[in-house]
């Protein structure tokens, strides 16, 4: 959303700048008419920067931004009449003009494997997934950064939708805070069971690259959740300009969407690939390492009976990443109607697994969780009022894409 003019901005009380009102999230006029009580501000998406100005507005002190983080992001607190160490009047002016809001919850899915699954509405028809997967160690939640997704990948449920809008950052953090609140971690009741979080849920994070940047800011402030970088991943499908400013201004460990060994067949699994192309992707891999909080990076290989998972893909595949230092995790496509995908059978997927780690390569191949409620990678379809008119423009392609005729 646009910051407005520098005119408008003079006219404003206080002491907010163009940067505070851009890393709130609303427009410096927006933020005008909530103090006039005629739009409140949702508390979740501002950076601790952000709050600061914030409440020197509303002639408070800044390190009262620091207590009200905490009551948000670790006990999970919306009321602030509960907030009892803020003075009374800052409470009064909170309720008048703020908010700490989730969007709603339209359904609610427990997987028998403990796997749980928000459909949360954002409003205009459009509604996104967030997924909980606990682990014996650890707890992640995988969050989504837009209604649907432009990118369109071949084997996504998400992209086969079409793409809606941007999610703002309060909407991204949202599903954080509802995700602790709702397993009933919150509150005093401990850290939270999150412990790791994946942007990968619906949409390519780095093409809503503010607002990502916002909620990661958010989530690993000490005084908010206070994540550890290597316990945050952003997963991409290759957006290169904005790996390098990820890389500059936050970086968090990266997985990448990689998905094919060559060109030609990533041209089709992943169309992006054609505005940047593997030799692109992957020097600018090597650079993020060069400030990432891991050593490695993740390359997410989904693998499609017939498609992509022979010897020969694996051993071009080595070739590929001979110069990055990664880890590869394995992911058992997931049908969805309509794709005319299969998935790799176990054993050709061991197979491919085995000459990657015999030629040194940490592997994993994800368990799938959740697909009894639809969970599992490539399965989150949420609802999409979509912007692009994909559809159309499907039905108008001849799709002659190597891979679906092989696999029909």
């Amino acid at each position: 959303m646009g910051v407005g003019n520098l005119g408008e901005l003079g006219m404003m009380a206080g002491t907010a700048t163009v940067e505070a009102a851009a890393a709130a999230g609303e427009s410096p006029r927006g933020l005008d008419a909530a103090a006039a009580g005629l739009e409140r501000i949702n508390l979740l998406g501002l950076v601790m920067h952000a709050l600061e100005t914030q409440l020197l507005r509303w002639c408070e002190r800044p390190f009262r931004a620091r207590q009200l983080a905490r009551w948000m992001h670790r006990s999970g607190a919306a009321d602030f009449g509960a907030m009892t160490d803020l003075a009374r009047s800052l409470r009064t002016v909170l309720s008048e003009r703020a908010e700490i809001r989730a969007p709603q919850v339209l359904r609610r899915h427990h997987s028998a494997d403990g796997t749980r699954k928000w459909l949360l509405d954002v409003g205009a028809g459009n509604a996104v997934e967030a997924v909980f997967i606990p682990e014996v160690d650890r707890g992640t939640l995988c969050v989504s950064t837009q209604a649907g997704c432009a990118v369109n990948c071949r084997f996504c449920a998400t992209g086969k939708q079409g793409f809606g809008r941007n999610l703002a950052a309060h909407e991204i953090v949202a599903q954080l805070w509802l995700a602790n609140r709702e397993l009933g971690t919150a509150a005093g009741r401990g850290a939270g069971a999150v412990s790791n979080v994946v942007f990968m849920g619906m949409g390519e994070p780095l093409l809503n690259y503010d607002a990502t940047l916002r909620a990661l800011r958010i989530m690993l402030d000490d005084h908010g959740y206070g994540l550890s970088r290597r316990r945050v991943t952003v997963s991409t499908s290759g957006v290169v300009p904005m790996i390098d400013r990820l890389r500059e201004d936050c970086p968090v460990a990266l997985a990448v969407s990689l998905h094919a060994p060559n060109d030609a067949l990533r041209d089709e699994l992943v169309p992006l690939n054609r505005k940047y192309p593997l030799a692109e992707l992957l020097a600018a891999c090597r650079r993020y390492l060069e400030r990432a909080p891991r050593d490695f990076i993740t390359f997410e290989y989904v693998m499609i009976d017939g498609v992509n998972d022979g010897d020969a893909h694996a051993r071009e595949l080595l070739a590929l990443v001979r110069e990055v230092p990664c880890k590869f995790n394995l992911i058992p496509f997931n049908p969805f109607p309509g794709s005319g995908l299969r998935r790799s059978p176990a054993r050709r997927v061991q197979a491919f697994a085995t000459r990657l780690i015999d030629a040194g390569h940490v592997t994993t191949v994800r368990r799938t969780r959740g697909d009894d409620i639809e969970a599992a990678c490539g399965q989150l379809a949420g609802e999409v009022q979509d912007r692009t008119r994909l559809h159309e423009r499907n039905a108008r392609s001849d799709r002659r894409t190597i891979g679906i005729a092989e696999v029909r």
